[in-house]
């Protein structure tokens, strides 16, 4: 046999080898996988044909739909489906054990019918960042697909309650729900945990690693079975509405790297002492009610690279072992803690340990001392937010080394001194720059166009501008602009405009001289503007009309003419609508009370007239309306009964005329009643009910023709005047949000009659609670009980009324009582002594009356005068006319059972009152304080300041400064 023959006999047996391989490969588990199994298959193009693609649904920019390149193949009967985009097969048998569909673009409902439930084999699941409309989470998720390991849901917006089958994939290592929360104009659409508590979806998770529910409402208590979970790596619980105290052991797992517990504000709990074996690199408590000292053993924390305590209730003194922590990339100590423990003192030099840091967030601390040199050494920074602190001197050059740095938030201080602008073109990365509200002046060079990085977020408040910086003609990616509390005149140039018509979502100009727009076009020309404040200038002519867009518009305290455009009620989006202290006028349109998102209506102080337009005619989101010092006749519309989140009504000064609008009491969040000076009358009969007007602090219907005796009935159910609140001072506001995580702060302005003068608060705080009968024809006595029991009053004026009897003594127990007034009645008998008690009493007069005997001495009554007392002729003592005779002198009381308190928040309760004799001139005086508008648009005003929508409850924000 040739060598020819042989080599052809040996390649016809390797190639029959190679086709018996072939053959038997065909039946192969191998070739099982290539095509997969064909009911699975199957299965997934179901699934595919029952959504929708809709890429605007899927937050992340690389977001695809997957399912899109899903096809049949061959006879149409197999499909190799384990090829697809995001399938996972078993290489053994074909099944379809994973499956990666997140960002994919699906829309669409999902039920317990759909094809994904015959996957049985299926060992990861990922459905995040698609919209699943709202569905409910399917129980067959526990009963069909018990094989699952991971199980990713989140930000899907899934709703409703999380199915109790859920508990049953024991074998899950990681489960994550977050983020499915959906606000749909006054609906919420949350993911909830409600019918069953946290343990029992945990109890059987015995190999869960990653445990992720941020932002699923469950109002429950941290289980301690958690303590037990020695495997878990990542416990992120934020927003959940958590309560009761954290589990201390958590802290202590050995392989936990992430605890994510933010915006659980009744959330208790305290620091450990931290080993060195702890695995933590992720600690994140903000706005929590977590306290306590912070332990020196933070620094064993050697993994640490990101660490968030904003907004708890820390004791201030800051361990320097933090220094230690030399990983740290984000430290946010953002009101880290409660402010009546103390501040923070001079810069925490352990700060310039920490060379890794991209992001520090030291805001709200009162911080004082300059800001340190040292700051240049933190070459890695991004993001340094130094705001509403104490800091004093210039703004230290060594910042301007800082060549990383993109976000520079320096407001709400004391710094001073001459600012070159142009020193910032060395930051070229930077794209935003906060400086309000210092003492600083700010020099920009009319050349400086060319060199300065593209912002998108500037500041300049209260910096001593008097005109438009040039610059701004080529900033044309400014989203957000402050100019307010400066000394600009004129218009509003043209050329601003064309910069930013499209970009531009946020313009304060408030508290300046500008007279309108140059050139104006009728309709305002951003196309995009969300918020807009013009209040405080010299503006006239029509209100500017704002894009569709807008949700915070404020022009108050300018000269604006005419009526309100109907076009107002097409703003669907449109939180606060603030056009107080114009010269407006015509009738209020009929459908301005109709919007479900508006929060804010204030038209105070102008000339509106006509009957009051239907309010509330269905569910609205109102919480302030304020028609005060208008021509309006006519009654209280009955549909205010639908504001079922109303806290503040006043209809001062008008020409309404009613009997007492009782029906109001059902209100449960009504705080403020202001009828003052109309043409209400009649007798004030009883409540309804015991629960009449739950918490009603504020209560003023003096000058109207109101007649019979006192309403003892109603006084005898005001609970909310009865106590006093213990914490410190806030304000009434509306806090509005916008998807982007922006955060618009709007303070109430309120003007009321007290301690003889008029009072203009331009923040009104919730701490104040009056009552302000006067003027009226109420007659009879002083009810002793009823009266005595309202110990929160700081305010009771009964004056110009027909009443009669005693001054009842009960008047002593008012213990933070600071303005009595009880002139122009027909009271007899004698001034009750203990009243010398009150020792917040800064107002006091009982002058024409009938009274008689000595007056009190001591205290406070060593300080009124003579014409508190005059009118009332057989009143003697001291710093009268008329003297005691030796057998009716009175004697000094003993000390006051009420020490003086000069650090008392009832102390200065009224301190920010405005007295208002008259028209100021020159200057604006009194921009609103408490406005404070913090906005964030860009990745570090998201990340850090999203936790900030909802103002701390107990800490009142510096005002701007004019």
């Amino acid at each position: 046999m040739g060598m020819e023959s042989w080599w052809s006999k040996f390649i016809s047996v390797c190639s029959f080898i190679l086709l018996l391989l072939n053959a038997t490969h065909c039946f192969s588990p191998v070739q099982n996988q290539a095509l997969g199994r064909v009911d699975e298959c199957s299965a997934l193009l179901e699934f595919k044909e029952s959504f929708a693609i809709n890429k605007s649904v899927s937050a992340d920019p690389l977001a695809y739909p997957k399912v899109s390149f899903w096809t049949r193949e061959g006879d149409g009967n197999r499909s190799n489906c384990c090829s697809w985009d995001g399938v996972e097969c078993d290489e053994d048998f074909g099944h379809v054990v994973g499956l990666d569909l997140r960002s994919s673009c699906l829309y669409g409902s999902i039920n317990s019918s759909n094809t994904l439930f015959r996957l049985v084999h299926l060992q990861r699941l990922d459905l995040s960042d698609n919209h699943f409309n709202f569905s409910q989470i399917p129980s067959r998720f526990g009963h069909d697909l018990s094989s699952l390991t991971y199980l990713n849901l989140s930000n899907s917006l899934f709703s409703g309650e999380i199915p109790p089958e859920i508990s049953k994939l024991s074998k899950l290592s990681t489960l994550d729900l977050s983020f499915n929360y959906q606000k749909v104009d006054d609906d919420s659409f949350p993911l909830k945990l409600t019918n069953a508590n946290m343990r029992s979806l945990v109890q059987n998770l015995t190999a869960i690693k990653q445990l992720h529910l941020n932002w699923v409402e469950m109002y429950s208590t941290v289980p301690d079975i958690l303590v037990n979970a020695s495997s878990l790596t990542s416990l992120q619980l934020g927003g959940c509405g958590l309560n009761g105290e954290f589990p201390i052991g958590i802290f202590h797992l050995p392989n936990l790297e992430v605890l994510h517990l933010l915006h659980n504000s009744n959330l208790t709990g305290y620091f450990p002492n931290f080993n060195r074996s702890n695995a933590l690199k992720k600690l994140d408590v903000a706005d929590t009610n977590f306290s306590g000292q912070l332990p020196n053993s933070l620094g064993n924390l050697h993994s640490l690279n990101f660490l968030d305590i904003s907004l708890c209730y820390f004791h201030p003194n800051v361990p320097s072992s933090i220094g230690n922590l030399t990983q740290l990339s984000y430290l946010s100590m953002y009101s880290f803690n409660d402010v009546s423990k103390g501040k923070m003192g001079e810069f925490p030099s352990f700060v310039s340990n920490l060379t890794q840091l991209e992001l520090l967030d030291l805001y709200d601390n009162e911080i004082s001392g300059q800001i340190p040199s040292w700051l240049m050494k933190l070459t890695q920074l991004t993001s340094l937010n130094l705001g509403v602190n104490n800091l004093q001197g210039p703004i230290p050059r060594s910042l301007f080394q800082l060549k990383n740095l993109e976000y520079l938030y320096l407001s709400g201080n004391n710094l001073s001194g001459l600012v070159e602008f142009d020193q910032f073109s060395k930051l070229k990365k930077l794209k935003g720059l906060l400086l309000s509200d210092n003492m600083l002046s700010v020099e920009i060079r009319n050349d400086l166009s060319a060199t300065l990085p593209k912002l998108q977020t500037l500041a300049l408040g209260a910096c001593n501008l008097t005109e438009f910086p040039k610059f701004l003609k080529n900033q044309s990616e400014l989203t957000e602009l402050d100019l307010s509390g400066n000394y600009i005149h004129g218009p509003i140039p043209k050329w601003f405009w064309n910069a930013t018509i499209e970009t531009l979502l946020e313009l304060r100009l408030d508290g300046n001289f500008l007279t309108g727009f140059d050139q104006y076009p009728g309709i305002l020309p951003w196309t995009n503007l969300i918020a807009l404040r013009l209040g405080f200038n010299m503006l006239q002519g029509p209100l500017p009309i704002p894009p569709e867009s807008i949700r915070f518009y404020d022009v108050g305290n300018n000269t604006y003419t005419g009526e309100i455009s109907t076009l107002f009620c097409n703003f669907n989006y449109l939180q606060v609508l603030e056009l107080s202290n114009n010269h407006l006028s015509g009738m209020i349109p009929k459908c301005l009370g109709n919007s479900t998102v508006l929060e804010l209506l204030a038209l105070h102080n102008n000339f509106f007239h006509g009957y009051i337009p239907p309010i509330c005619p269905s569910k609205t989101s109102l919480r302030i309306v304020d028609f005060s010092y208008n021509q309006l006749q006519g009654k209280l519309p009955r549909g205010v009964m639908n504001c079922t989140q109303l806290e503040v009504l006043n209809f001062a000064n008008n020409h309404m005329s009613d009997i007492f609008p009782s029906w109001l009491g059902a209100l449960p969040e009504l705080r403020i009643l202001i009828l003052r000076s109309n043409g209400f009358h009649g007798v004030i009969g009883k409540p309804a009910t015991k629960h009449e007007f739950p918490k009603l602090h504020i209560i003023d219907l003096s000058n109207n023709g109101f007649s019979g005796m006192l309403p003892s009935n109603y006084l005898e159910i005001w609970n909310s005047m009865k106590s006093v609140e213990e914490n410190e001072q806030t304000y009434f506001s509306v806090n509005t949000d916008d998807v982007g995580g922006r955060y618009f702060y709007s303070s109430y302005a309120m003007t009321i009659n007290g301690k003889g003068i008029e009072l203009k608060y331009e923040s009104t705080p919730s701490l104040l609670t009056l009552v302000d009968l006067s003027s009226n024809r109420f007659e009879g006595e002083i009810p002793e009980g009823p009266v005595g029991n309202l110990r929160g009053l700081v305010l009771l004026n009964l004056s110009n009324n027909s009443l009669t009897g005693h001054i009842p003594s009960s008047l002593g127990d008012l213990a933070f009582l600071e303005s009595l007034d009880l002139s122009q009645n027909q009271l007899s008998g004698r001034i009750p002594s203990n009243l010398v008690q009150l020792t917040f009493l800064a107002y006091f007069n009982v002058s024409h009356n009938h009274l008689s005997g000595p007056i009190p001495l001591g205290n406070q009554f060593d300080t009124f005068q003579e014409d508190s007392y005059e009118g009332n002729s057989g009143l003697c003592g001291k710093y009268l006319p008329k003297k005691c005779e030796d057998s009716e002198s009175l004697t000094r009381p003993p000390p006051s059972i009420v020490e003086e308190d000069e650090d008392s928040v009832f102390q200065t309760a009224l301190d920010l009152y405005v007295v208002v004799p008259g028209v100021v001139s020159g200057l604006i005086v009194g921009v609103i304080a408490g406005n404070i508008w913090t906005t964030e648009k860009h990745e570090w005003f998201v990340e850090t300041f999203s936790r900030r929508r909802k103002p701390r409850g107990t800490r009142a924000r510096r005002g701007r400064r004019t």
